[in-house]
């Protein structure tokens, strides 16, 4: 087997039992798919603390917002969502039973050595999902015997107020045959300034963004057995805390403050809030070379997820007492493990297979009209299994060329649903899929060639299966999978002083997941849908001078849905053209200064106001942007700098999504000492 197969490959400060599976390298520079990390010093740098803010700028990469009660920051990679794209924390996927609807502005960066994100092709090996790419977010592990880093930073408005306190504390020990990393982020935010050229409306005032605070924090323990050079063994715990409100459209009704009556098509939006969005988990990693060639990797994990949403009588969120208030707590867990294993056939073959295991459980309880009730209602449970099994050959033609098949089965069932106590609960269902996949590699004189064609597919949640959506759907626990199939080609290389990686993709997506009406006032989950996602990626480094570097992206996505009940859908939140442009200068040995500037076309948006008529959709039109960021890193001493930086400078004021204004000019400074 070749070394880097074999083996964990040795990278400073990254954890690398906690990566995913990067399709079949031929050698430790050469890969087969599109893949993006973002390191631990760019986020540093550029002050990206939460994961969305980190993708913001990357290609084929956009962010957006869910708007509406929920207030989720959102990550699309080429035009797949949240529920397309698995994220994981050290190879481990973070899954919500329920719905996962992930909030990627709850997870906290500085602890983190870099982030991975494969777009189009993911190996079958890293389990299922997938079907649009994968997030994974890697922590840190100790190089040296003893070393540390603490941070602390302060964030501002445009008006001068502070907004955000931040603290960041790590240690490490790495020993013969051990090692020890523990690290805590705490980061305390009071929302954002919107824009001086924000017009007010009687939903929202000038100045700080109405419930727009947060507060999360982070905890990540590892400790490592490492008997020789080639095996380790690790127990790792991580657990983070969030609290967050939901800022209000600032076009539509609020109670306590639109008088009534309403117009016409129009209603109060929800009054929510959520103190408590918690994660947890505990895992144990092992990577074991067996005789020359051969290994063995090994996951094993429990998952919680604890949260809390509170939904209040007006905007004031002081009391709890009319039918529409409530308390809902998700209490999830899972457990899983995942067994990867492999070894060479003959000189030119690499063969890999892998298994992977997930029990989810998803403990739903109501509490209505909280203020005057202490009876919550029976709680409901629901379980849920899924299965893998992966292949994965890595054939080595020649010197040039290397070709990597992959084919899987995935399997999943629910073993109960939204069942009590007292009743049997709803019908339960199952799912199963074949996916398959085959990449090649050319090395040429010029520069690396990849090309790949794949088909993977995503289970329905629980929520597109069962959910009645506050009493206007019917479940479908017949549901199945939604399926893409993707082609991707592929260039990396030097083209004189520049150095230029390059991509073009189209996917073809069946059995679409949509909303459908099935009635005057119900509407069901059904594969209906078929949609197709094509583009190009762009990224160019120049180095003008031993002290001027300059990189830039563009990212073109075109991306259509079709529906035969409702005609004219249109794709959401996804702009047509995006590009970033960045300019680093060391305008002194310790002193590097960095200009950019991150610009987006329009998107569309659904309108908060849909007509009666459930066929039809409303959409409106946000306008493209263009922000203007200023970075600068100053090295103080060998062991401590000071990095300082505005964002949106010209004081813009745009938007991600129809009636929920973003952050106008912002001021932060971060200082940071290693030991």
């Amino acid at each position: 087997m070749a070394q880097d197969e074999a083996q964990p490959t040795v990278k400073d400060g990254v954890f690398v039992l906690g990566t995913i599976v990067l399709s079949g390298k031929a050698d430790a520079d050469q890969e087969v798919s599109t893949t993006t990390t973002v390191t631990a010093e760019e986020l540093l740098r550029t002050n990206r603390q939460t994961l969305d803010d980190a993708m913001r700028t990357q290609p084929g990469v956009s962010v957006g917002n869910t708007g509406g009660s929920r207030n989720e920051r959102l990550i699309y990679v080429r035009g797949f969502d949240r529920i397309q794209v698995p994220l994981s924390v050290d190879g481990i996927r973070v899954y919500l039973p329920a719905d996962n609807r992930l909030d990627f502005g709850r997870f906290l960066t500085p602890d983190l050595a870099e982030v991975q994100v494969q777009k189009g092709y993911v190996s079958v090996l890293n389990g299922p999902g997938a079907m649009g790419g994968a997030i994974n977010l890697v922590t840190r592990k100790p190089s040296k015997p003893f070393e540390g880093e603490a941070r602390l930073g302060l964030e501002a408005g445009n008006r001068g107020d502070l907004t955000g306190r931040s603290a960041f504390l790590s240690f490490g020990t790495k020993q013969e045959q051990f090692y020890a990393q523990g690290s805590y982020m705490w980061r305390d935010s009071d929302g954002y300034y919107l824009s001086k050229d924000y017009r007010p409306t009687p939903q929202q005032g000038r100045g700080l963004r109405d419930y727009s605070d947060s507060r999360d924090t982070r905890l990540n323990l590892k400790l490592g057995y490492t008997p020789n050079a080639t095996d380790e063994y690790v127990l790792s715990f991580t657990r983070q805390t969030g609290s967050k409100n939901a800022p209000y459209n600032v076009e539509q009704p609020v109670r306590g403050i639109t008088p009534e009556p309403l117009p016409e098509g129009q209603s109060f939006q929800r009054d929510w809030s959520w103190p408590t969005w918690n994660l947890q988990s505990l895992a144990f990693y092992s990577h074991t070379e067996i005789g020359g060639s051969g290994y063995l990797k090994t996951k094993l994990y429990y998952n919680t997820f604890d949260n809390v949403l509170k939904a209040y009588d007006d905007h004031t969120h002081s009391t709890q007492t009319q039918r529409r208030s409530f308390n809902s707590t998700y209490d999830d867990s899972a457990y899983g493990l995942s067994l990867e294993g492999g070894g060479d056939l003959g000189a030119s073959n690499t063969l890999r297979a892998a298994l992977h295991y997930r029990r989810d459980r998803h403990d739903d309880i109501q509490l209505s009209r909280p203020d005057e009730n202490d009876e919550r209602d029976p709680t409901k449970r629901s379980d849920e299994e899924t299965w893998s099994l992966a292949v994965e050959n890595t054939w080595r033609a020649n010197d040039r060329l290397t070709v990597v098949a992959g084919l899987s089965y995935d399997h999943s069932r629910v073993i109960e649903a939204s069942r009590t106590d007292e009743d049997m609960g709803l019908p339960t269902g199952s799912s199963h899929a074949v996916n398959w996949q085959i990449a090649g590699y050319y090395a040429a004189d010029v520069g690396d060639f990849h090309a790949s064609l794949s088909q993977r597919t995503r289970f329905p949640t629980l929520f597109n299966r069962y959910s009645t959506r506050f009493g206007t759907a019917v479940p479908n626990p017949d549901l199945k999978s939604e399926r893409a199939l993707t082609v991707e080609l592929g260039y990396s290389g030097d083209l004189g002083p520049v150095a230029l990686d390059a991509a073009i993709f189209h996917s073809r997506v069946k059995d679409m997941i949509q909303s459908v009406p099935v009635g005057t006032e119900l509407s069901q989950s059904q594969n209906v849908g078929d949609g197709r996602i094509s583009g190009l990626e762009l990224a160019a480094r120049y180095e003008i001078s031993p002290t001027l570097m300059l990189s830039a992206n563009y990212t073109y996505m075109h991306r259509t849905i079709s529906d035969p009940v409702r005609d004219g859908l249109r794709s959401t939140d996804i702009p047509r053209h995006a590009a970033n442009i960045r300019l680093d200068w060391q305008a002194q040995e310790n002193l590097t200064i960095s200009p950019s500037i991150e610009m987006s076309s329009a998107r569309w948006s659904e309108s908060a106001v849909q007509p009666r008529d459930p066929t039809e959709v409303a959409y409106s039109k946000v306008p493209g942007f263009g922000l203007v960021n200023l970075d600068m890193d100053w090295q103080v001493t060998e062991r401590a700098n000071i990095v300082f930086g505005m964002r949106n400078i010209l004081d813009k004021n745009y938007e991600l999504v129809e009636g929920y204004p973003e952050a106008g000019r912002s001021v932060f400074l971060t200082s940071r000492v290693t030991f």
